[in-house]
């Protein structure tokens, strides 16, 4: 069989349990080592060693297995990411709170009043990958701007994706393996950047994220998932020094008991919509002391 053919049968067999076709040609591209594009501009030949590994690939993603897993790897912004059991898989709608990171390191380092370019301190609040704490390093370097970042995370699952990121893009963010509610103790920073869990529990997920991800990273508390946000809050209020930002995402229904909760010690309070224009994330400028 030809790789179109080959490419084509693996479709249709997803397809019948509605997985998207894009899948198919994920788990291709990883098998030949090559680009997912170039499975339509060049001609491969798959012999019979990686022919097997296709098939086993392509019956685990039937199976209820993420892609993500099965080839290891997921891509953020400009950058692609280790993953696999243990760690959240990165989604689109969180490379916006990147985007407002940029934005306001930017902001900090072109005031008029500083005589030179300071270093703007970031900490991310439950890393997980990496995804949001390395692009903003990789991007923020980049762009001359320079950052000192932490990346706080508790899973000692994620803490070894985390780092394995790190390594993998040659970024310099320091890792603590610690619960937000104790890390960094006394110290101060520009800009708290999270992405809590923050999905009710009782929210009915699909399948493929519930028997897959890990649930620590997923749910925030019963009723309306607030427990895990405004833990995340709580530690972001005493990170950040007067005037910081907190960029946060949340789930959907909970802009408004954010912004309530937000009130007492936060002004400038943001509400943002993701992709799909739900509403997924907030900016707040923490109140001068």
């Amino acid at each position: 069989m030809s790789i179109k053919e080959i490419l084509k049968t693996a479709k249709q067999e997803l397809a019948e349990l509605e997985i998207p076709a894009v899948d198919a040609e994920l788990m291709l591209a990883h098998v030949l080592g090559a680009n997912r594009m170039d499975l339509h501009a060049r001609e491969f030949i798959l012999n019979p060693e990686q022919q097997e590994l296709f098939h086993e690939m392509v019956q685990a993603r039937k199976s209820g297995t993420p892609t993500q897993y099965l080839t290891g790897e997921a891509p953020f912004r400009y950058l692609t990411f280790s993953v696999g059991p243990g760690v959240l898989i990165p989604r689109p709608e969180t490379e916006l709170l990147v985007d407002a990171a940029l934005v306001e390191i930017e902001r900090i380092q072109s005031a008029p009043n500083i005589s030179s370019v300071p270093d703007v301190s970031i900490v991310d609040l439950g890393a997980g990958s990496g995804a949001i704490a390395i692009s903003i390093a990789h991007e923020a370097t980049q762009r001359k701007m320079p950052v000192h970042i932490v990346a706080v995370e508790k899973s000692t699952s994620a803490v070894d994706w985390l780092k394995r990121n790190i390594s993998r893009h040659e970024v310099d963010v320091r890792v603590i393996h610690d619960d937000v509610s104790n890390a960094l103790q006394g110290v101060k920073c520009d800009i708290v950047v999270a992405n809590p869990p923050y999905i009710p529990n009782e929210t009915a997920l699909p399948d493929l994220v519930k028997q897959n991800e890990p649930h620590e990273a997923l749910f925030g508390g019963s009723v309306n998932g607030m427990q895990a946000p405004l833990q995340f809050i709580a530690a972001a209020t005493r990170l950040l020094k007067g005037g910081g930002l907190l960029i946060m995402e949340h789930f959907e229904n909970q802009s408004s008991a954010l912004e309530e909760e937000l009130s007492q010690d936060y002004s400038e309070i943001s509400h943002y919509t993701d992709l799909n224009q739900r509403p997924r994330w907030i900016t707040a400028r923490r109140r001068e002391r």
